[in-house]
This record gives C-alpha cells, structure tokens and sequence, in this order.
C-alpha cells in the first residue's frame, strides 16, 4: 500500500508519535496550524469517514475514544478542536481517515 500514514503507523516513515494503543496511532502534524496539532488515526486502513460501514466502526470509535486522551496528554485542558477532513473539496489531502486536534492557544471561530 502506498498510503503515507500506513507508512508513519508501520514506522517506515519518522513521525514524533504522542500516543499510540492497539487500535490507533496519534503524532504530530509536520505543518502545523496551531500551538498544538496532532493527527489522530486508526492503524487498520480507512479512507475517510465517509467509508465508515459495519466493518470498520468500532476502529473508528476507538479514534473517537483517543482523542480525549490525546488531548489531555497534550496539555488541552482549556478546549480544542477536533477535525476531519473528507475528499477533495472537503481538504483532504491524505487518504486515511484522520482527525487533526488543534489546540493550545484561542482558535478562531471563522473557518478559512
């Protein structure tokens, strides 16, 4: 598979990794758009969210579970934000189901 973040999960690619259990793998964001980034993201091979079907959701609910937990790890305990993004139009630029946390300082409330 020639998926960059397969690739980060299976170490192939260096990453400065915050979190890791059995079912997801968080590092930080090499560009990032905040004090705090980090992409949170399953190991088992998902596009987006929009491929979220009976034999994926409970990876997907695991990430979901994990965010939280990264967020604390990362010091966030004034708030964050929690992102993905889905398709071309929708600034997907990675094909692997990923959800950025953005935090650590005021985000703006206008998206651009």
């Amino acid at each position: 598979m020639d998926c960059l973040f397969c690739k980060i999960i299976n170490g192939d690619i260096p990453s400065t990794k915050v979190y890791e259990n059995e079912y997801v793998f968080a590092f930080k964001d090499i560009n990032p758009n905040a004090k705090v980034h980090v992409l949170v993201v399953p190991k088992k091979h998902i596009d987006s969210i929009d491929c979220a079907d009976p034999s994926n959701i409970c990876d997907i609910a695991k990430v979901i579970e994990a965010i939280p937990v990264v967020a604390k790890e990362c010091g966030l305990a004034n708030g964050y934000r929690v992102i993905t993004n889905v398709g071309e139009d929708g600034g997907q630029s990675v094909k692997h189901l990923h959800f950025h946390i953005l935090g650590g300082e005021k985000l703006p409330v206008k998206l651009a």
